[in-house]
């Protein structure tokens, strides 16, 4: 058995080194040694830009780590260090290792296949801590996490029905990895959507309304304490009108007058509103010197990432997200349950806990979006997708607007589709060593769907043809 202890550093939120809990066997060191070739290699073609991934390479490496597991799998239950709570060096480099190979697996357009989803899925527990610790969410936020954890419940359980658990008589690692990283996700799921259940219908309102300003006290902590002070005092009238609600300090249903569910929630967070607007109008954006270093350090991944999620169809590489990945968790690692501490050891003041923790979360956030959007689209394949997706959308706003054409005005349009169709080889688009890349299956294909969706728009518009 291994363990999926966190990537990198191997740190807990209590900053101790999980690698550290027990040393490595002399039977594991020849396993160590080999993962942490395979890291080295992988880390060495993800610094290669010259050249598109190729598929064989990934694949090839990837079925090494396979047998990698097996070796180990075999040494712990030999040495009956087989529980999931038994965590060493072995372990944190592994997961690198699958952290890595889940990206490698994106780039590829391997969405669908089970690999790729184990990074996915480390990003979501991230943001479901975060949440936990933060308790500022609503259903709506958990939304896009459910739907996803569905879609990767799905696979898994397709690839076990069909026998993919079955490897050389072992259970195949990337299954058992991601089942057991998915479970961890559910639970904490149920747990955030048991905290929003219990509150009424009638007290949600307020309650998203509260979770809206309470989010946007933290917002302002980053701001100019005078800029920020302005939009504080709009809000705190709102939350008084919201406390004035209450009756004898209690939120009742405005239909029956019975006390709602969900008080301790909606006045605990109404109470934290008030404490967040006190220390703004006190503090501002003031963050101690001390922690200045990882204040800056969090704008600027967060300047980089809303960045690539603007520009990503053309210039994000999946494996680039593993640097944010690395300097998210480092920075992670310095939290002590939950608070950044200064030089001394004491919490930092609680607008600079504030300010520090909004940054994180939305950094973490922001990976996730990224790691969403990624097509199933091999890298190689991207120029292709990128010109069909706006020759559509072309071919979208001429049928839209542009009114009765002739031959001459979509003769632009047919040259440019059949140039991208003309690049074809026996019916599929080749990358330069002449591997057919993801994206153009029967049927599941992006590339093969989106040339299909142009011809048609193009018939549709040769059929309105008129004379010159």
């Amino acid at each position: 058995m291994f363990s999926t202890a966190s990537p990198t550093l191997a740190l807990n939120n209590n900053g101790c080194d999980l690698a550290a809990t027990h040393t490595v066997s002399s039977s594991e060191q020849p396993v160590l040694s080999t993962l942490i070739g395979i890291r080295n290699r992988l880390a060495a073609l993800k610094r290669d830009r010259g050249n598109y991934f190729r598929p064989n390479e990934i694949v090839g490496l990837y079925n090494e780590l396979l047998e990698q597991v097996k070796v180990l799998q075999s040494v712990r239950a030999t040495e009956h260090h087989d529980n999931d709570t038994y965590k060493n060096r072995v372990d944190s480099v592994l997961d690198e290792c699958f952290q890595l190979f889940s990206l490698f697996y994106l780039a590829l357009g391997k969405n669908k296949e089970v690999p790729a989803t184990y990074v996915q899925l480390v990003t979501i527990k991230q943001n479901f801590e975060l949440f936990n610790e933060t308790g500022i969410y609503t259903d709506a936020d958990l939304e896009p996490f459910q739907e996803r954890l569905k879609d990767i419940r799905q696979l898994i359980d397709h690839e076990t029905e069909k026998g993919a658990d079955d490897y050389d008589g072992v259970s195949k690692p990337e299954v058992r990895l991601v089942s057991r990283r998915l479970r961890q996700c559910e639970t904490e799921l149920a747990a955030l959507e048991e905290t929003t259940r219990v509150i009424s219908d009638s007290l949600m309102p307020i309650y998203e309304e509260l979770v809206f300003i309470r989010r946007r006290l933290t917002a302002l902590s980053i701001l100019p304490h005078d800029t920020a002070v302005v939009e504080a005092k709009e809000l705190q009238k709102r939350l008084i009108e919201i406390d004035d609600v209450r009756v004898d300090d209690r939120f009742v249903d405005p239909e029956d007058g019975r006390i709602a569910d969900g008080q301790t929630q909606v006045v605990g967070l109404l109470e934290e509103c008030f404490d967040r607007l006190h220390d703004l109008m006190a503090e501002g954006s003031t963050v101690p010197a001390d922690m200045m270093p990882i204040y800056e350090r969090l704008t600027d991944v967060r300047i980089q990432l809303e960045k690539l999620l603007l520009t990503s169809r053309w210039t994000l590489r999946e494996t680039d997200l593993w640097s944010y990945q690395v300097q998210l968790q480092e920075i992670d690692a310095m939290r002590h349950n939950g608070q950044f501490k200064d030089t001394s050891g004491e919490p930092a003041p609680q607008q600079a806990q504030a300010a520090l923790n909004f940054l994180l979360h939305k950094c973490y956030n922001l990976v996730y979006k990224l790691l969403s959007s990624s097509e199933p689209v091999a890298e190689s394949l991207m120029p292709v997708h990128n010109q069909l997706r706006t020759l559509r959308r072309c071919l979208l706003e001429v049928k839209k607007y542009g009114g009765p054409l002739s031959a001459r005005d979509l003769y632009p349009y047919q040259m440019k589709l059949s140039s991208i169709d003309n690049l074809r080889t026996d019916g599929k688009f080749l990358d330069d060593e002449g591997y057919i890349p993801e994206g153009q299956g029967v049927g599941q294909g992006v590339v093969m769907s989106l040339l299909n969706e142009c011809y048609d728009l193009m018939y549709e518009l040769m059929a309105t043809e008129v004379d010159e």
